[in-house]
């Protein structure tokens, strides 16, 4: 399962993340991992999230982004929740295109090892494609 909120900044949706997160850490059976550029979610989220600093490792782009997801689930199987803060910030870009066909493509391994996608992205939904509003 993909999901994302889509918004404009100052709309509420790390607001939100921040609550599904928690949820997700108190009911999940499996690891809950968060991963953003950045620390604002340091201190409001439960401390049983392994929240990533993407930012250190100095990678860029949706390949890169997608071999990072695959090398936390090959180390950790037991992964069922996976919540990327600013998608378009940790792909690089703020193409709704490049965004969907990630979105497709954590659809398509979350499908394939039991892992549901929580993401945010600073993108209008008036305007967002209907390649990315089927994830909303």
């Amino acid at each position: 399962m993909v999901h994302i909120h889509l918004g404009l900044s100052g709309s509420g949706k790390t607001k939100e993340m921040i609550r599904e997160i928690n949820e997700a850490a108190d009911q999940a059976t499996g690891s809950v991992v968060c991963i953003e550029k950045g620390n604002k979610l340091r201190y409001d989220v439960n401390y049983r999230v392994r929240l990533i600093e993407y930012g250190v490792y100095g990678l860029q782009g949706a390949e890169a982004l997608k071999a990072f997801i695959s090398g936390l689930h090959a180390g950790n199987f037991d992964i069922t929740h996976v919540f990327l803060k600013s998608i378009h910030r940790l792909l690089g870009t703020d193409d709704a295109e490049q965004m969907a066909g990630f979105c497709d493509w954590c659809a398509a391994f979350g499908q394939e090892n039991g892992i549901s996608f929580t993401m945010t992205a600073r993108q209008d939904p008036a305007t967002a494609p209907e390649s990315l509003k089927k994830y909303m």
